[in-house]
């Protein structure tokens, strides 16, 4: 019986962790720190993956803002700051998606914000 009573808390205690791991994943929060290097070199390579597709000469800026999410990896969404071949500043949302675990990195998704 005293088994059958232990096994019954564990399966509740895993039970009850499991799901607040499947509410905190996919739910996005702001980064709290876009000027952290990591953040930054993240910006960077999103724009150079960008350049490589578009060959439009892009140039890297800042990141100024963003959100993070965790889903079988890390997403972010990174509102980056870049110079276009005009010297004019344009912002674009850049998604990228990272798994480090397998070395991993995306861009999913690079659109000018209007």
């Amino acid at each position: 019986m005293k088994t059958c009573t232990l096994l019954f808390a564990i399966a509740a205690v895993a039970s009850a962790v499991t799901a607040a791991v499947v509410v905190a994943e996919g739910e996005p929060h702001t980064i709290s720190d876009v000027n952290d290097p990591r953040i930054q070199e993240l910006g960077a390579w999103a724009v150079a993956e960008h350049v490589k597709r578009a060959n439009d000469g892009l140039r890297f800026g800042k990141v100024v803002s963003g959100d993070e999410w965790v889903a079988a990896g890390m997403n972010y969404r990174l509102y980056i700051v870049a110079v276009n071949l005009a010297g004019q500043n344009v912002t674009y949302n850049a998604v990228v998606f990272e798994q480090i675990w397998t070395n991993t990195r995306k861009l999913i998704s690079f659109d000018r914000v209007n």
